[in-house]
């Protein structure tokens, strides 16, 4: 028989039990003030992050204009596509989201497949469309019940001219980060800061009210405005673009027009080049090219080819000037009084340094020639001897004096620097170096150069940006242009001047005369000693063209320069002048530069139109350029295949001369109608109206019944649109017959 417990085992029995309590309720008590009071911030931390859903509000990036107020870069307002997977119904309704999506917004199916079986409220599909993707989205998801798939308004970077400058502006990424050009260069300033929107959630994605809902507004950025001319620009691309296609030139073409008295860059181009709306797409010849690897070696190779098609070659990439760079040495050599005007030079085809031959292009020598006819004439012996009196010191003193040894500080990412005789140079270096090879500039650094050689003398920093403008447009901040220093004196820069005038009047460079206005200038075919052959022979050159304009009061400076054009003959001279000289030919006018004809150019201009066709559209306009002609082309090849008015017809200066560069265009030939015994006005709606040109001969004011007695072409004929058809008036003298 069992015994109850005592009273005193009852009362330890309680004790313990007691004693248990207090300590389990200490401990307790003691872990929530540690919870509640202590760490109370740090759990109200960590449970703000997972209950706090933060959405960004992005700012509207800054705009870029050109100095006229054009916008060549803009944000536009873009949606970002959604999806909560958490949030779809069912099985049916996932597949529904998946194909609906992917017809939209072309997506893969397999992608956005993964992003709706994730355990969460949020998962992005697609970045930046439009407002018609936007609103068929919306359609679909409205239309089929779906509450899992929504928009986020965001911004969208658009570039309206697409390759228009393409490699100065640059793009930005994915991210909407400048990556290239003024877009990185001024990232800081364009891009604003973002806003955000913190708002509580409950474990299920809902709103709920919390202490911490609160709005950041975004703060847009501020715009910029550059010192390019969008009129300047589209000439230089649309040459550019031609010649590049009409030598095959394989390692891109480049330009830069400064002007010469501020260092304010006007034009700056590369081609070919890129959409910066779409710049992972390349060519579809480099496309091609690229499939041909192994399969492991594409993504590599597509990556290198889009660096490359983002380069700014007139930047970033140094190269040996040729004959270019002889306005540096001509004008180090008259500054420092080692040449004169008076001097003379043999030239007998090579010259003799350090018991090396160093030859000239004219095989035969020149001869004896005057330091104004070694520039016309492009002498290398000539300026081997120029080098060599100047000396190492001197050569080496207007190198740096002409910001050579250094990069410019233009305000434009990746530039590069010169590579020369830094530790010392010998007498055969100097004399290589002094007709532009065995050393590299930038094309940057050597238009800046130049400009101080026939502005006066004066350095001054290139740069692209010349304002900074907030969002109600008043000025934030304004670039004045920068003088860096006096390189050389006026009269030096003034005698310059007038030996590269006579270059292009009477030189190898009269390819780029523009009749009315007096061009300097200077060509340039440089070899390119670092891609020889196997057997050590110089088969790659670059040919380039400079021109200083007007001449007497320089302006603009202008430097071509094609990489490894496929020609025979890649002198600049041939290859390089006749483009820029069209180049000249849309600037000056477009600058408000008037003509100033001289009698020589005058008796030029007269004549029959000359035969064109077969020549190359740079060649042709050249040879129109000359007899005084304005030039339209029609179509996208480089070969002339027509001609309106044809060869032979008369056209008076000023008239344009339309030329076809593809059969499929050239527009039907029209039979010349009679217009003898034709009134003025009758004539002039005849011709007119069949779509022909008319000129009047004899024609007084003074005088009525005037008919036409004679034309030509004759009627009947069949002659291109637009051809000039002379016709000739006389009294009409015969009487009226009578009524009877």
């Amino acid at each position: 028989m069992s015994k109850s417990p005592s009273a005193v085992i009852k009362t330890r029995i309680l004790l313990a039990c007691i004693a248990v309590c207090f300590v389990g309720f200490s401990i307790l008590f003691a872990r929530l003030f540690q919870l509640m009071i202590l760490d109370s911030e740090e759990y109200q931390r960590q449970a703000a992050e997972n209950q706090l859903k933060v959405t960004t509000i992005a700012a509207n990036r800054g705009s870029i204009y050109d100095r006229n107020g054009n916008k060549l870069a803009m944000s536009t307002t873009a949606w970002t596509v959604c999806v909560s997977p958490k949030e779809i119904k069912n099985e049916n309704e996932k597949a529904l989201i998946i194909s609906g999506l992917s017809e939209i917004l072309g997506t893969n199916q397999d992608y956005i497949r993964e992003k709706c079986e994730r355990n969460n409220y949020y998962q992005v599909i697609k970045t930046r469309i439009g407002k018609d993707l936007a609103e068929e989205v919306t359609a679909f998801a409205s239309n089929n019940g779906i509450k899992a798939i929504y928009l986020q308004e965001d911004v969208s970077r658009k570039y309206p001219y697409e390759n228009f400058a393409s490699t100065v502006i640059g793009f930005v990424n994915d991210e909407n980060i400048g990556a290239y050009g003024l877009e990185s260069f001024y990232n800081g300033i364009l891009s604003g800061t973002a806003g955000k929107l913190v708002s509580a959630k409950d474990s299920w994605g809902q709103d709920m009210p919390f202490e911490h809902d609160e709005l950041y507004s975004s703060e847009d950025g501020n715009s910029i405005q550059t010192t390019l001319d969008e009129g300047i620009q589209y000439f230089v691309e649309k040459h550019l673009e031609l010649a590049v296609k009409e030598h095959s030139v394989r390692e891109r073409g480049a330009c830069i027009v400064m002007d010469v008295n501020t260092g304010a860059i006007l034009a700056m181009a590369t081609k070919g080049d890129f959409d910066p709306n779409a710049h992972t797409v390349l060519p579809e010849s480099v496309k091609e090219e690229i499939l041909k690897l192994p399969e492991d070696e594409q993504g590599e190779a597509t990556l290198q080819a889009q660096y490359a098609m983002w380069r700014n070659k007139t930047i970033s990439d140094p190269y040996e000037p040729g004959s270019v760079f002889k306005i540096i040495t001509l004008a180090a050599a008259l500054d420092s009084n080692t040449s004169t005007l008076g001097d003379h030079f043999t030239c007998i085809g090579y010259a003799n340094v350090a018991d090396r031959k160093i030859s000239c292009w004219q095989n035969r020598g020149h001869g004896d020639q005057t330091l104004a006819d070694a520039v016309q004439n492009s002498c290398n012996p000539a300026f081997i001897e120029i080098g060599l009196r100047m000396g190492v010191e001197n050569f080496e003193n207007y190198f740096e004096a002409f910001g050579l040894t250094e990069k410019t500080g233009i305000d434009l990412p990746g530039e590069a620097t010169s590579i020369y005789y830094s530790d010392g140079m010998t007498e055969i270096n100097l004399a290589s170096s002094s007709f532009g090879q065995t050393f590299k500039v930038t094309p940057i650094q050597l238009v800046t150069a130049v400009s101080a050689a026939v502005n006066g003398g004066n350095l001054y920093k290139p740069y692209v940006v010349s304002k900074v403008i907030s969002e109600d447009g008043s000025i934030v901040e304004e670039y004045e242009p920068t003088l860096v220093r006096q390189v050389i004196s006026e009269e030096t820069s003034k005698t310059v001047r007038e030996i590269l005038e006579t270059v292009v009047s009477d030189g190898s460079g009269r390819t780029a005369a523009v009749p009315g206005y007096k061009i300097g200038g200077k060509t340039g075919t440089s070899e390119k000693l670092d891609k020889v052959s196997e057997e050590g022979e110089v088969e790659n050159y670059v040919s380039s063209f400079l021109a200083v304009a007007p001449a007497y009061d320089p302006q603009i400076v202008v430097l071509l320069l094609l990489d490894e054009a496929q020609m025979e003959n890649p002198y600049g001279s041939v290859v390089a002048a006749p483009v820029v000289g069209a180049m000249l030919a849309d600037i000056l006018p477009y600058m408000g530069i008037e003509p100033n004809y001289t009698e020589a150019e005058l008796e030029a201009m007269t004549g029959k139109v000359k035969d064109v066709t077969g020549q190359l559209v740079h060649d042709a306009m050249t040879t129109l350029r000359i007899q005084g002609y304005s030039v339209t082309v029609v179509g996208e090849g480089t070969t002339v295949v027509a001609q309106s008015p044809e060869a032979k017809s008369l056209l008076d200066a000023g008239g344009t001369i339309t030329l076809y560069t593809d059969e499929s265009l050239i527009p039907k030939e029209i039979e010349v109608p009679n217009v003898e015994g034709m009134s003025v006005t009758e004539v002039n709606n005849a011709i007119i109206g069949a779509g022909l040109r008319l000129k009047l001969i004899g024609v007084s004011e003074s005088a009525t019944d005037q008919v036409a007695y004679s034309q030509t072409p004759a009627a009947g004929e069949k002659v291109m649109p637009g051809t000039i058809i002379e016709v000739s008036f006389t009294i009409n003298t015969e009487e009226p017959e009578e009524n009877g």
